[in-house]
């Protein structure tokens, strides 16, 4: 056995380092203490040093360290990199060092943009508590759904409703009784009936739906339990009426009229859809894109099937794997016969097509059609003043500006190219078509008259968010989970301001759901009131005739750090958006997908960065 005052040749990682026994082994239980006593196997090179297959950049500092008892951290640009190699070795003492420099780093309370928490509710609490043998996601919040101030929050076997006020805080309101089978679609509707206190919420799972009625004071009735047949894939409510929607084509009706529940068969296999107003517009496999007029039924009937009106078919017949709606002011007061649609296909191509008041009686005009993709489209938005466009190739995304003479659509100078770029995610539920529900989708989020943003989750176990803006990519904020839970859901929604004197009239939010059965609540608008539409409009502008698309300068960008707050205001359109690489494998390597060990022995495996933050939070007055 080696004494203290015994030479140790080490090669770590191709370096050689020299060094005493007395140095390696003054902190206890160590790795080197387990090295060097024999209870670890030792590998030995060609020159008989120990051999450690490790970083030796970061051995560097950690061998100062172990010499002078002081951290030097002058050529260490990574010092999570330096805990977790500090973590491996078994050095506690320096471990809390640098996880006080890591902590301290971190936005205090979620910095500026942080709103508030709901905690996993206590009976939800107790239950876990109580039946040991359920899984650690057992209660991670699996979906969301928001309406006005009203926020549906979905556990993975019951649903529970929250009224959110500026007063009052978060309030529970309805919770439904534990469901047999894992919830897979929630829907919301706080304003059913006008004058009525009633409001409605419903889920699925498989095949079958469940409708309840329910009130502020937790009383709820069970409307009924409806079987559509076929698994669903998409649950929403339009107006006071329920929708049970499946890519086959089968639809479920609940009208709260007549307090009936109706299957109907579209005809053909659905892709996508989208709501404008009272109308149900659907994307189907055969190129046609059909309307129905929910507000008419179940008035309009015809053998007990609804009336399936066809609007429009897409001139090469490719499927419509993407829709969005865009009414203009005039359609919002006369009615909708002006309206103009984007849509995406199979085959890549993005086309507009328009029905202004003089085309009344005929079918909508084919405006405009853009071949820039060449994966089929998943994502297509219309708003007041750009085109937007999400193919399923790693969610590549191509915007449009549009130019509109009184309110309309306008071919002078018509649409002009304006950015392209990635919204990467390695998080599948952000890559699902556009028949699933909105929760947890990449975006565009947002009203099509006000500012839109992409929501960036790169990897499912991730506590980060990025939000970008949707006409460029810009990186507006990055969110980050306050007690460094992973993100199992979120969903950006608008709530309704205080009547109070000064107050915003809305707000938007991201509430993100974990998976430890929290939700975070972050207001976005210190980053979206400076791009209002028209300081947006203007921006673009100046932005789109003063750059070169082609320019590989990078602009400065300044960061706001206050209280800790990690929003990135940018320069010009060149600046950051999507993660650099340092970013994308920081997030890869705290993520299952990145998790590795090396093969070099250790009496004990090195924790990891998640679990030793919880453990070691309290051990800061040992430093």
């Amino acid at each position: 056995m080696a004494t203290n005052n015994d030479i140790i040749e080490l090669n770590v990682g191709g370096e050689r380092f020299t060094t005493s026994v007395a140095t390696l082994s003054w902190v206890p239980e160590s790795f080197f203490t387990s090295l060097l006593s024999g209870r670890v196997p030792i590998t030995r090179d060609a020159n008989n040093s120990i051999f450690i297959d490790r970083d030796p950049l970061a051995f560097r500092i950690i061998l100062q360290y172990l010499r002078t008892k002081q951290i030097h951290l002058r050529d260490c640009n990574d010092i999570p990199g330096l805990l977790h190699e500090a973590d491996f070795y078994g050095l506690s003492p320096l471990a809390r060092r640098l996880r006080l420099c890591v902590d301290a780093s971190r936005p205090s309370c979620g910095g500026l943009l942080f709103y508030g928490l709901q905690s996993l509710p206590q009976f939800l609490v107790d239950e876990a508590a109580s039946s040991p043998q359920k899984t650690a996601h057992s209660n991670q919040v699996s979906l969301l759904e928001g309406h006005y101030n009203f926020m549906a929050v979905a556990y993975p076997y019951q649903l529970c409703v929250y009224r959110i006020s500026e007063s009052a805080g978060w309030k529970l309101i309805f919770t439904t009784p534990p469901q047999d089978k894992c919830i897979e679609r929630i829907a919301l509707n706080t304003r059913a009936n006008p004058g009525s206190q009633l409001k409605m919420a419903a889920l699925s799972h498989e095949t079958t739906v469940a409708l309840w009625t329910f009130t502020n004071d937790n009383d709820y009735i069970l409307v009924g339990r409806f079987d559509v047949k076929v698994r669903i894939d998409s649950l929403f409510f339009i107006g006071n009426q329920l929708v049970a929607l499946n890519g086959a084509g089968r639809m479920g009706v609940w009208n709260s009229m007549s307090s009936r529940w109706q299957l109907h068969d579209v005809g053909a296999t659905v892709c996508s859809y989208d709501k404008a107003g009272a109308l149900l517009l659907l994307g189907c496999g055969n190129g046609a894109i059909n309307y129905i007029d929910m507000q008419k039924f179940p008035l309009r009937m015809k053998d007990n099937d609804l009336l399936v009106t066809e609007l429009y078919r897409d001139p090469s017949g490719n499927s419509i794997t993407a829709l969005s709606v865009f009414l203009t002011p005039k359609a919002s007061v006369s009615g909708s016969n002006w309206i103009e649609i984007a849509y995406g296909t199979s085959s890549g191509a993005v086309c507009i097509i328009v029905q202004h008041p003089e085309t009344l009686g005929q079918s909508p005009q084919l405006f405009q059609t853009f071949n820039a993709h060449t994966s089929s489209i998943v994502r297509v938005s219309l708003s007041e003043r750009f085109l937007i466009s999400v193919c399923a190739d790693y969610n590549h995304v191509r915007t449009w500006t549009l130019t509109r003479f009184r309110g309309m659509i306008s071919t002078q100078p018509g649409s002009t190219s304006y950015s392209s770029f990635n919204i990467v995610s390695l998080d599948t539920a952000q890559r699902e078509l556009s028949l699933s529900n909105n929760s947890n989708s990449v975006g565009p989020w947002g009203d099509l008259h006000e500012q839109q943003v992409f929501v960036q989750h790169v990897c499912a176990d991730s506590d980060l968010l990025y939000v970008r803006q949707v006409s460029d990519g810009r990186r507006l904020a990055s969110i980050q989970s306050v007690d460094q839970s992973s993100i199992s859901s979120y969903i950006v929604h608008e709530c309704e301001g205080s009547s109070r004197m000064g107050s915003r009239p809305s707000k938007k939010f991201i509430f993100t759901g974990h998976a430890n059965g929290t939700v975070q609540m972050w207001d976005l608008s210190p980053v979206l009131e400076p791009l209002s539409p028209a300081t947006a409009a203007s921006t673009v502008i100046s932005n789109h005739q003063g750059c070169s698309s082609s320019s590989s300068a990078s602009s400065a960008h300044c960061s706001c750090s206050y209280q800790g707050c990690s929003i990135h205001r940018i320069a010009n359109t060149h600046a950051i958006g999507e993660p650099n690489s340092v970013e994308l494998i920081q997030l890869l390597e705290n993520s299952d997908l990145g998790a590795s060990r090396s093969s070099t022995p250790c009496i004990s495996p090195a924790p990891s960065l998640k679990t030793t933050q919880l453990s070691n939070r309290n051990s800061y007055d040992q430093i």
